[in-house]
């Protein structure tokens, strides 16, 4: 089975975030259920995607789907920050890239309130972003939104199951609420400060550590913090027993992942469409905390993650 080789850098380009370099992605891989007929034969496509662990998988799956549709891919993932895939994307100097509605509702397009409904958040996205050169293609059920988890133990002992519920303990045991969150969230409008408002929360910011995501987890884990900012597909909420707090009031945004390509791109290879939507519609948040928990717990590498999960999934054949 052949791993992704990063041969020599094949390529350095200028994106939004700096310098970034890119290698061949050589897959010894040919069309299963996708791709077939090649019909990306001839075509040199550029991938994105950010840094995170959800993202390099979500990147290189498209990569490969391309490649066992014919195509030459060059891969760009993990670029750091959200702004710098997207740019890439926008402005051409990448094609493709798995993005989440949520992001380019709020953080790219400026908007303050979400849409509940995840289709209509998708479609408001789509329409809006015509203007910037990019489409939307078909989303997936992939939700990867914002939550608060605990521990078993914490669990039990308070018995929140919903934000509402953590919002009360707040105010009724306010020693009680002490939360873990990244840096990010701590800022963002669609993350700790909504909610506190949306929920009426007013936790100190003495009860509040920001530290790295890892560590939330773990911290969560252990009970060194009763309230741990998550990701709903994080691997890591089921391989560590964690309990995900209902967001009953809808809050926190629908960050459906869905595939955004350089709308140039597509009118030159509009079969990228078709490559792709069948991959996405199986795209939900059971396999992405499968697929994630593989690196984030197993500490398996995402490309080769990625590769196996489409040639289990009849996608791509190898060899």
């Amino acid at each position: 089975m052949r791993r992704l080789l990063y041969l020599a850098t094949a390529l350095v380009l200028a994106s939004g975030c700096g310098l970034t370099s890119g290698s061949p992605m050589v897959d010894d891989v040919r069309p299963g259920s996708i791709g077939q007929g090649e019909p990306l034969k001839g075509a040199d496509l550029t991938v994105t995607s950010k840094e995170f662990t959800e993202q390099l998988i979500l990147g290189a799956i498209m990569g490969i789907a391309f490649e066992a549709a014919g195509a030459n891919v060059l891969d760009r993932t993990g670029i750091q920050g959200s702004v710098g895939s997207r740019e890439a994307v926008k402005s051409g100097e990448a094609d493709a890239g798995y993005e989440y509605t949520g992001t380019a509702w709020i953080t790219y397009l400026g908007n303050s309130k979400p849409i509940t409904d995840p289709r209509r958040q998708w479609e408001a996205v789509r329409d809006a972003d015509r203007k910037n050169g990019l489409t939307w293609l078909e989303p997936s059920a992939l939700n990867n939104t914002y939550a608060l988890a605990m521990n078993q133990a914490n669990a039990k002992k308070y018995g929140t199951k919903t934000l509402s519920e953590v919002a009360a303990l707040s105010k009724s045991d306010p020693a009680a609420v002490t939360l873990c969150v990244e840096g990010e969230f701590a800022n963002r409008a669609d993350g700790l400060p909504g909610m506190e408002k949306a929920y009426g929360m007013d936790i100190p910011p003495s009860r509040v550590t920001q530290m790295d995501t890892g560590i939330i987890y773990t911290q969560t884990a252990k009970g060194g913090c009763t309230y741990g900012e998550v990701f709903t597909t994080d691997g890591r909420i089921k391989s560590m027993n964690l309990v995900v707090m209902e967001d009953d009031k809808k809050f926190f945004p629908n960050y459906n992942a869905a595939p955004v390509i350089n709308t140039k791109t597509l009118k030159e290879w509009p079969a990228i469409a078709g490559v792709l939507d069948p991959i996405t519609k199986k795209l939900n948040n059971s396999v992405a905390q499968t697929l994630n928990a593989k690196v984030d717990v197993d500490g398996e590498d995402p490309h080769q993650v990625a590769l196996d999960w489409l040639v289990q999934e009849g996608f791509v054949r190898e060899g």
